[in-house]
């Protein structure tokens, strides 16, 4: 792995609801507090400590990774989904932050909605973090840039190519890979690029990073020489209804054999899971050697372990 800046950034009492607001500095250390607990996992960091994990939206890697997390630092987490609490109720999300923070040391917040995380971390007098929301999903993207520090043993220069739906997580992507001084192609059809402002953040990112945005239509052109090949899928939840629609605008970006061989030869594959085989991905692509899915939703534990740590205790 490449060095990491030996500089500590108090980021105690931050909310993480985007990476826009961090520095590379900040995310180096997340970095290495990462490494530091995935090679040393249980500790008492968080020993009397609790986090409030509100879901709207059903989860597999989150719920599971915040709350095991918890434990192995020696504290607790408790699951709130929306439909159990009075913010499900009509209860305004002020009145729920207000109370939660007179409970609990941090909320981490799975919503629909990127005004209500706003809102809540508005109203919190304790660390919010964003656990998903409909334009960025940080936790992820620390995730992923650490697997391919894992992987590549750097991160700057790097070609990182996402092929999909221009969504939340290739929104965050974006962000912070090219905080981290790397190539960022978004390959997207027409219609489903990601938002405009968002893209404007990660150039702004970029210049002062040394990292570069580019948006490409044609998957094929996006691929050449990418170090990393990233996809999702094409119908996140929330969008059933649109299925039909969006498999036929998605024809041409599946991530397969074929389009891998346009990239460099020791690509690696990442996906953030769960997936549909056959559809954005082959089975052969997500199962084969160049796949490091697995290796990425386990990070997803460490990370959000440094990021516990770094906005409650330290």
């Amino acid at each position: 792995m490449e060095e990491m800046i030996a500089h500590t950034h108090n980021l105690k009492g931050r909310d993480v609801l985007t990476w826009v607001d961090f520095t590379q500095s900040d995310v180096s250390q997340l970095l290495a507090q990462a490494q530091d607990l995935k090679e040393n996992p249980h500790n008492s960091m968080m020993a009397g400590k609790t986090l409030g994990m509100i879901f709207e939206k059903s989860s597999t890697r989150t719920r599971v990774s915040f709350e095991v997390g918890m434990v192995q630092m020696g504290g607790h987490a408790l699951y709130l989904n929306s439909r159990d609490i009075q913010i499900g109720r009509g209860e305004t999300i002020a009145d729920t932050a207000q109370v939660l923070s007179g409970y609990v040391d941090a909320i981490m917040y799975r919503t629909t909605s990127n005004e209500k995380l706003t809102e809540l971390a508005k109203h919190a007098s304790i660390p919010v973090i964003n656990g998903l929301c409909d334009v960025y999903h940080p936790c992820q993207a620390l995730a992923d840039v650490f697997t391919i520090l894992e992987l590549k043993g750097r991160l700057s220069g790097l070609k990182v190519v996402y092929i999909g739906d221009g969504n939340n997580v290739a929104h965050s992507l974006m962000i912070l890979s090219a905080m981290m001084g790397m190539d960022v192609v978004i390959s997207s059809p027409q219609g489903y690029e990601p938002d405009k402002a968002v893209v404007k953040q990660a150039e702004d990112i970029a210049e002062k990073n040394h990292g570069s945005i580019k948006i490409e239509p044609d998957p094929k052109v996006a691929v050449q020489n990418a170090d990393v090949v990233y996809t999702d899928v094409w119908t996140s939840m929330g969008q059933e209804s649109e299925i039909d629609e969006r498999l036929q605008a998605f024809d041409g970006f599946q991530v397969n054999d074929e389009l891998l061989k346009l990239a460099k030869d020791d690509v690696r594959f990442l996906h953030c899971l769960p997936a549909h085989r056959e559809e954005e991905v082959t089975a052969s692509v997500i199962d084969g050697p160049r796949s490091a899915v697995f290796q990425q939703a386990e990070n997803r534990l460490h990370v959000q372990k440094a990021i516990l740590q770094s906005v409650i205790v330290t």
